[in-house]
């Protein structure tokens, strides 16, 4: 069984603490189902199932850890385990930033949609054919993949620490292909609860794109006023999410640290339209309400009118700095506007659409400046007219940069970044190689100029 109940994964965790003889102990029992299925020129090509459960117990004599894993749940498997934590920890050196955390109250966060949860390979199957038939009918070629997911996670540890949580995520992305290869359009989607999902409406986006993409012209790399749609600002952000960290910012390795010490709390960062916040119940975003700390995530205000207001504590960064434990966010919030990017689009003179950006690489950590290359529907703006589609572009560019040269915003849109995310060891929510594990960003379009392309790309 991969899904337990919560009283079969409380009985188990629980278990695991009555067995320790450590001083310390906790125990995290995850576990997920997740299918998917790809299609690719216009069949549908792969499908699957992956089930995984596994229990971590850790033990403490005072600093000394241990780490035992397994994938069996019976009363001799469990001994063994908490066992071979044991002998562990007693050969290991101590650990001197080891703080076990206390008894929390965790917020109520609705992550689990039965909807998602009861998606069958039939329903993954007509999701690829909704998608090919529309395609196919317009003479474009489809490539996309599908990833529904559901699971559970749940700890206790010997101070009396607990938790329970079960999720569910879909995650869709098509490609739509002219038959010369040449024109190429994209739409992603992700969701908690599938029931607002319509594979057939979706690919109409990509579909637009592709069409429009054909035929296109080259122009001079520099920086430009460009509208970046959700996905490409998602993909942006998503590297910054584990950046809001005070230790980094303190030990002078973060864009938040200050010349000759200190962070940037307070200070203005970014440009005023500017509003980032973590909160773990945020409606159709929410994540696990604790981070991988164990601490109880709450609204954690990040930025506000471009000024950086608060920042994540470790149990052990904050006893040495005097501070207030902060959990690590899961998800990132950026506010946004009420106009559309059609809006957008209608209001600049000359610009730049991106549809998304792809392969984003880090290349200074201390700036956030990335790399990376515009894909699948990149058309110039002339008068307030999509006139052309363009040659993609390699860009160079740092979010801090970009945050700070905003000029418009759009609607906010639920999505997973390219970019990164998430943090920590489940990513923000789980384990085990499943979307469950990826970092849910929303983000509005943006308008922003003097954003920077380095030179062009031959990708489609």
């Amino acid at each position: 069984m991969t899904i337990f109940t919560e009283d079969q994964a409380r009985s188990i965790v629980s278990k695991v603490i009555t067995l320790s003889k450590a001083d310390e102990c906790t125990a995290t029992l995850t576990g997920s189902i997740t299918g998917n299925a790809r299609f690719a020129q216009n069949n549908l090509t792969t499908a699957g199932i992956v089930e995984n459960t596994s229990l971590e117990v850790e033990v403490a004599f005072g600093k000394k850890l241990g780490t035992a894993t397994v994938n069996a749940f019976d009363d001799a498997a469990l001994e063994r385990t908490v066992r071979r934590a044991e002998e562990l920890a007693r050969l290991a050196p101590d650990n001197p930033e080891y703080l076990p955390v206390d008894k929390q109250t965790y917020v109520v966060t609705e992550t689990f949609s039965a909807p998602t949860a009861a998606i069958t390979p039939d329903y993954r199957a007509q999701v690829a054919a909704d998608s090919i038939a529309a395609c196919k009918a317009a003479k474009l070629t489809a490539a996309g993949f599908l990833e529904d997911a559901q699971g559970f996670e749940a700890f206790a540890n010997s101070r009396g620490a607990s938790g329970f949580q079960r999720s569910t995520v879909l995650d869709y992305s098509c490609t739509a292909r002219t038959a010369d290869g040449h024109g190429s359009g994209w739409v992603a989607r992700n969701l908690q609860d599938s029931t607002s999902f319509n594979a057939g409406a979706e690919v109409r986006t990509a579909m637009r794109k592709a069409a429009a993409s054909t035929d296109t012209k080259a122009l001079e790399p520099g920086k430009y006023t460009v509208i970046l749609e959700p996905a490409a600002v998602a993909g942006m952000l998503g590297p910054m999410i584990n950046l809001f960290d005070a230790r980094q910012a303190d030990e002078g390795r973060s864009f938040l640290s200050k010349k000759g010490g200190g962070t940037k709390i307070g200070d203005q960062v970014f440009s005023p339209q500017v509003t980032l916040f973590s909160d773990p119940a945020y409606p159709n975003a929410a994540v696990l309400p604790w981070d991988d700390d164990y601490l109880p995530r709450g609204h954690l205000s990040l930025v506000e009118n471009g000024k950086v207001m608060n920042l994540a504590y470790s149990p052990y960064w904050a006893q040495k700095m005097g501070k207030a434990a902060a959990a690590r966010p899961g998800n990132l919030i950026m506010q946004g506007g009420d106009k559309s990017t059609a809006d957008m689009v209608r209001g600049t003179e000359r610009g730049i659409l991106v549809t998304r950006l792809w392969y984003i690489r880090m290349v200074d950590p201390q700036t956030v400046l990335l790399t990376g290359l515009t894909r699948d529907g990149t058309f110039y703006i002339e008068n307030g007219e999509l006139k052309y589609p363009i040659k993609n572009f390699r860009f160079n560019e740092s979010p801090v940069i970009m945050l700070n040269n905003v000029e418009e915003l759009g609607r906010p849109v639920r999505l997973v970044s390219e970019g990164g995310g998430g943090g920590g060891r489940r990513g923000g929510f789980f384990s085990g190689g499943s979307p469950l594990g990826q970092g849910v960003t929303v983000a509005p379009a943006l308008k922003v100029r003097d954003f920077t392309f380095s030179s062009l790309s031959d990708a489609i």
